[in-house]
């Protein structure tokens, strides 16, 4: 049975979507919410002396040490804070002097950030893998070169020791927990918690305001080099009222959630994070993930810390409902409290959603509120969020309160979205070019995305996703190709077969298809020049793209090539993001031997319908 959400009893402390259109003379439309936008706080530390005034006991902050469970209150963690925030004071930083993280979440990384932006002091979290896969090490370069750090924090100074050895950190002072075994001077981060805040720290938390620069967040790079948004207090602060003022019931009890959404992104770092802090929450750091190796801590963490809130991609959701089949006791663990499931960063498959509701209706009787959102790092992040029951997975929603999103249609009514508002960035760190084309002429975010109306009569029922107009391209017969949701279709088709794929074809007469094979599905080992020779998988990757061609409708659509490639996915060579996406351009570009031989009648390895 899959019960539809809007069949069942939810939980019932959310607004429904209000919001209009104005239609404008050039064809664009401004999308705005009809809800009122909640106060907006001037920094976070405003949240934080607020709950540690109000709940000083209440957990904040918690996570796993061996069997054991590492905690601190909000009285506790205002008074790090403070003391971290003196000891930068009196090494004269600021601004101008920010603070380079290179591990991973955990309750020391957060104390460091939340003290740094206490008194004005930006910090920089990076993927962890830069500092600890050597051939990572020219991403962790770049952003080293870029910001010019003023100190750097690893939470294990032997662990991240390659990294401290870098000669771009020499001469940055170096902090840890655990600062033994670098190979050169590092101070402890005790050293930092011993501080004793004076007047000095009062008057420098009193100067945080709006327009602070509280983090430089790097985009992934996808389809260009990254890029360091400059996120301020405003920009954070806002984006909560923003969401509080949709769903109200994050301020009717203090949320819960057990989380291993990385810091270094938007999404785990700012949402997610912020979220517990502007609410007076508990944030259990999961240092589990959605993988083969790191699920099972994952698992262990619900059964010991469920939360009231569920945060995670699709792949983590799709792995939870594989567990819980077998699994009633851990069913239970997860639903028993459970307000919210949210789920970003693609479409939840169909089936996961469904199987969510079944569970929560025999575990509790009724559907949390399933949901999602749209955003970017640049935008803190949420813009659009759906805060209304629906019964299928897709829609992100109408614009949040204080959000103004233009929408600007083509002659198959899809739209490019662009944003303003207060929780946008004032632009990209030390990039004036890039941060000036990446606003049009009334102000608005240029975010290279493309979304649909669920139904264009009716635009308060939300938008979907139809990804982005930044990759889409024209064949030589002048036809646009909508890249993104091609790829999207062609990996639905070929799931069993490939592990990603990216679409080709710019100015060429047709679509091409490189392949990224599963390599389980790799017969032998016959590579030529780079390509896959494998006439078992060539055969069943051709009668899918058959069946693919036969419901085509038109060459825009028409995928009528491909090639398997040998070599998967560059980390080194900047193929891959920090956030495991590919970067199309770097692909196609570092390949462009293999592009020719896609478009070469005559090559062994083409696959051609």
């Amino acid at each position: 049975m899959n019960v539809a959400a809007k069949e069942c009893p939810v939980q019932p402390h959310h607004l429904p979507h209000k919001a209009h259109l104005d239609y404008r003379a050039d064809g664009s439309m401004i999308f705005r919410s009809d809800h009122p936008l909640d106060p907006v706080v001037s920094n976070t530390g405003a949240w934080l002396h607020r709950w540690a005034a109000v709940c000083p006991d209440r957990v904040f902050l918690a996570e796993r040490r061996g069997a054991d469970w590492r905690e601190l209150s909000y009285a506790q963690v205002l008074a790090h804070v403070r003391a971290i925030g003196a000891a930068l004071l009196d090494r004269g930083m600021g601004q101008q002097t920010p603070i380079v993280i290179l591990s991973g979440n955990g309750v020391d990384h957060a104390l460091l950030a939340l003290g740094a932006q206490y008194v004005g002091v930006p910090v920089v979290p990076v993927a962890e893998q830069y500092s600890l896969i050597p051939e990572a090490h020219p991403r962790l370069v770049y952003v080293l070169d870029k910001v010019r750090p003023g100190m750097a924090f690893a939470q294990d100074a032997a662990t991240y020791a390659a990294a401290l050895a870098l000669p771009e950190l020499a001469g940055v002072e170096i902090v840890a927990a655990n600062p033994e075994g670098a190979g050169r001077a590092v101070t402890p981060l005790a050293d930092l918690l011993a501080a004793m805040p004076g007047p000095e720290v009062d008057i420098a938390h009193a100067a945080v305001g709006p327009d602070t620069l509280a983090k430089i967040l790097f985009t992934s790079g996808s389809s260009s080099d990254p890029k360091g948004v400059l996120t301020t207090q405003r920009m954070m602060c806002a984006n909560q009222a923003q969401i509080a003022s949709v769903l109200p019931f994050l301020k009717l009890r203090p949320p819960r959630i057990v989380d291993w959404l990385p810091w270094n992104h938007v999404f785990g770092g700012s949402h997610n994070v912020n979220m517990m802090l502007a609410h007076g929450g508990t944030l259990c750091i999961d240092h589990g993930k959605p993988t083969s190796a790191g699920f099972p801590t994952s698992v262990e963490n619900i059964r010991a810390r469920a939360g009231t809130l569920s945060f995670n991609v699709p792949v983590g959701y799709s792995m939870l409902v594989h567990e819980m089949e077998q699994d009633r006791a851990l069913r239970e663990a997860f639903f028993r409290d459970l307000d919210l499931i949210f789920y970003a960063g693609a479409s939840l498959r169909q089936e996961v959603w469904g199987r969510l509701e079944e569970f929560a209706m025999e575990v509790g009787g009724r559907v949390p509120l399933m949901i999602s959102s749209w955003g970017l790092t640049e935008t803190a992040p949420a813009c659009v969020m759906l805060h209304e029951p629906v019964n299928r997975s897709g829609v992100i929603g109408v614009p949040l309160p204080g959000v103004e999103v233009k929408l600007i249609p083509d002659e198959d009514l899809r739209c490019e979205i662009r944003v303003r508002g207060p929780n946008v960035m004032p632009g990209y760190f030390n990039d004036p070019d890039r941060s000036a084309a990446a606003f049009d002429d009334e102000g608005f975010f240029i975010t290279g995305d493309a979304v649909r109306f669920v139904d264009p009569a009716h635009p308060e029922r939300g938008l979907v996703f139809d990804g982005r107009v930044s990759e889409d391209f024209k064949l030589t017969t002048g036809t646009w190709v909508q890249a993104g949701r091609l790829r999207m279709e062609a990996l639905e088709h070929l799931r069993d077969l490939v592990q990603d794929v990216v679409i080709c074809g710019h100015d060429r007469g047709e679509i091409g298809l490189f392949i990224f094979p599963r390599p389980d599905h790799v017969h032998g080992d016959n590579t030529s020049e780079g390509a896959v020779i494998d006439p078992i998988l060539q055969f069943e990757i051709e009668a899918v793209m058959r069946e693919m061609a036969r419901h085509a409708t038109g060459s825009a659509k028409r995928i009528s090539r491909a090639l398997i490639l040998a070599e998967p996915p560059s980390l080194k060579d900047g193929e891959v993001t920090d956030k495991g996406s590919l970067n199309v351009r770097k692909i196609i570009t570092r390949r462009a031997d293999l592009l020719e031989r896609l478009y070469d009648n005559e090559d062994p390895g083409l696959i051609r319908v």
